[in-house]
């Protein structure tokens, strides 16, 4: 029999003890490899499916808005167990680690079969959501299947960030890569050998969907986890489940912005043609692609941070913190400079030759080289806050980037610079987000997170007693 508690224990050593940058580079690693092929196959898509035309590349990016509501609810959720779970297993309460784990699994796969209800109309939904006439038959097939797989889609990323939390980004890594992978080559089997068109990118992505939880499921089936999924430790309290989502609002908040941001933004281009339309849906996916590996590196440090918030090694909550920002900014710059250089080039390869979406593609991912360097260090803060809990501040540093600025900007600049005015909106406004973390960032480490771990109380003297020899 294998001694878990054991394993418990060590694993609570290595998350409070060992060197806290080796620590978030060896978690942010995994993490940061899993978003990255998330990222790929995503673009992958886009690359298959643009050879279908601009009105097909357009349908994937008004598709990708309602992707963005089920990974809101998705990632609500499984965000919320995380930053709980960490956070227990650094106190030392397992059972409670486990109650809110099978509880976070159950309510997102619940909340994912809810989204089934945006089958029933389809046309008048992707409409609603910037589909244009042209690609509304293809918007159509798409979202059709994305739609189906919620419940998979939602109740996968609890199983993950659950596995996150404890330290095992590893495994979590080996669920979303296999998946990610899978969905690559299908991709090409159903879209090109089998002829099945944009229908068979969605297809693929759920099937692939479906043995990423597979994997997921099986590390907790065969005890390779720390938080257990009992479902008789299933909470009936509504309190426990408020808690979840209340933890989790700040993701929420950030990913419905997000569906709401693009669609402002399909309908802000729509007016342009499926030729504009499919230029930022592509700069859009390679832009997430390069911010979702910062969110990877966010990942990494965020179980660090809150199972040593939980230990109250307040020391090493900093250290992690610090790690993650050196790690992204050098990453973010880098990544910068080689996307302002190949801007053209890298559109190109989504549709070569197509010289009206590559020069409006190209230019927007040059705008959006200005943000990128700063968009780690806003990141970072904002998922600080949430893993530590604090839900009101992380929430509104959530709705900034794509709610409380872009709103407006996407409103405002397209009437005094047209195109253009659309395509510096998302850049502008991650800048401005930055500029607002940096107060939240002082705040938080001068009184929320001291600079030294509490003292340990001594233990009470013994009272003296007189030692009377007769």
């Amino acid at each position: 029999m294998v001694n878990t508690q054991g394993k418990d224990e060590a694993e609570y050593r290595l998350m409070t003890q060992a060197p806290v940058f080796g620590l978030v580079l060896k978690l942010s690693v995994p993490t940061t490899f899993s978003m990255l092929i998330t990222s790929i196959y995503n673009l992958v898509d886009t690359l298959f499916v643009s050879s279908l035309g601009n009105a097909a590349t357009g349908a994937v990016g008004v598709v990708f808005s309602i992707q963005s509501i089920i990974q809101a609810i998705g990632y609500g959720f499984g965000m919320g167990t995380q930053s709980l779970i960490s956070r227990k297993l650094g106190e030392k309460k397992n059972d409670e680690a486990d109650m809110y784990g099978i509880s976070g699994f159950v309510a997102a796969f619940f909340a994912g079969l809810l989204m089934l209800l945006g089958l029933i109309n389809m046309p008048v939904m992707m409409r609603l959501f910037g589909s244009t006439e042209t690609a509304l038959p293809y918007a159509c097939d798409y979202g059709f299947w994305i739609i189906l797989g919620a419940p998979l889609f939602c109740s996968s990323f609890v199983l993950n960030n659950i596995l996150r939390a404890e330290g095992k980004a590893s495994l979590s890594m080996v669920g979303l890569c296999s998946g990610g992978i899978l969905n690559i080559g299908l991709d090409a089997l159903f879209i090109f050998a089998l002829h099945m068109g944009v229908e068979g990118a969605a297809i693929a992505t759920v099937v692939s969907q479906a043995a990423s939880f597979v994997i997921l499921l099986s590390f907790f089936i065969f005890k390779k986890s720390i938080v257990r999924l009992n479902i008789f430790k299933l909470s009936k309290r509504p309190l426990d489940y408020l808690n979840i989502f209340r933890v989790g609002l700040p993701t929420v908040f950030r990913q419905s912005l997000g569906s709401v941001a693009t669609t402002l933004l399909n309908v802000a281009v729509r007016p342009y043609g499926d030729a504009a339309m499919a230029a930022v849906s592509i700069s859009n996916k390679i832009y997430m692609l390069l911010r979702s590996m910062l969110i990877g590196v966010g990942q990494g440090f965020q179980p660090v941070a809150g199972y040593n918030y939980g230990a109250k090694r307040y020391d090493r909550v900093r250290k992690a913190f610090n790690s993650a920002i050196a790690l992204g900014t050098i990453y973010s710059a880098l990544a910068a400079i080689i996307l302002f250089i190949f801007a053209k080039d890298i559109i190109g390869l989504f549709r070569p030759g197509d010289v009206e979406v590559i020069e409006e593609g190209g230019r927007m991912l040059r705008f959006l080289c200005m943000a990128l360097p700063v968009l780690g260090y806003s990141t970072f803060v904002n998922q600080l806050y949430q893993c530590l809990g604090f839900v009101l501040p992380a929430t509104v540093l959530a709705s900034c980037r794509q709610g409380i600025f872009f709103i407006p900007l996407i409103l405002i600049l397209p009437i005094f610079f047209g195109l253009t005015g659309i395509e510096l909106t998302q850049a502008v406004a991650d800048i401005m987000t930055f500029a607002v973390s940096i107060p939240f960032h002082i705040y938080i480490l001068k009184r929320r997170i001291p600079s030294h771990p509490p003292a340990i109380p001594m233990p009470p003297a013994k009272p003296k007693t007189l030692d009377i020899k007769l």
